[in-house]
């Protein structure tokens, strides 16, 4: 049986603890045995960690120490241990800690226009079998700017910034990505920065594409 470990806390706004059951309910629907836990001392046991399928972190801002960090990066980059997650739960969980950013590809910077004006999902690779056969989509929620790693490969853009939305970011509009991979060392990360609460990420290609992602990520 594979085994993934869920870690959730920091800032309450983005329903750690629902995101996190959510995800423990994807994973057990796939047969997986699923440890959650609320501590970042749960990153601190390397042996365990490098005993595991997946890593799934659901933590926004906050810090953590070298002890609980390094554990977690060398079991990806070592061991090939996989991690994904999504939103601010993996791209905006230690904004100070440049290695965790390094691994996971990407850092928040802002999402102007907030929660309520909806944008598309655009796929950029249907072949990669995290997408095949999904359909762009819409979604009304946070828009992400973020920071990326020039190499990462991106599945899914966002034209950035939605027309509907104003302000000075406007003179530098882009393709932004949303869902990508990377390699790790010889583990692979998953990307999506959908989820800002549990009903965002709960249904329809938002939930299929963290699924995918999870078994993409742990083999």
């Amino acid at each position: 049986m594979p085994n993934a470990l869920v870690v959730w806390g920091g800032w309450d706004g983005h329903e750690p603890d629902l995101v996190a059951n959510l995800f423990r309910e994807i994973l057990e629907a796939e047969g997986w045995g699923v440890e959650v836990s609320d501590s970042l001392d749960a990153f601190a046991d390397a042996e365990k960690l490098n005993n595991l399928n997946l890593i799934v972190p659901v933590w926004t801002m906050g810090n953590i120490t070298p002890e609980q960090r390094d554990p977690v990066i060398a079991a990806v980059r070592d061991h090939g241990v996989g991690i994904a997650g999504c939103h601010g739960g993996m791209c905006d969980s230690f904004r100070n800690d440049a290695d965790w950013q390094f691994m996971t590809g990407g850092q928040f910077v802002a999402h102007p226009g907030n929660d309520g004006t909806p944008y598309r999902v655009n796929f950029t690779e249907p072949r990669h079998e995290i997408t095949q056969g999904l359909e762009d989509f819409d979604m009304k929620s946070e828009q992400y700017y973020m920071h990326v790693d020039p190499g990462l490969k991106v599945l899914a853009t966002t034209d950035f910034p939605n027309p509907a939305v104003d302000g000075p970011h406007i003179e530098n509009s882009c393709k932004m990505p949303v869902v990508w991979v990377k390699m790790w060392g010889k583990g692979r990360v998953f990307y999506n920065s959908l989820g800002h609460h549990r009903d965002t990420i709960e249904t329809g290609t938002a939930r299929e594409l963290m699924r995918r992602g999870f078994l993409w990520a742990a083999k």
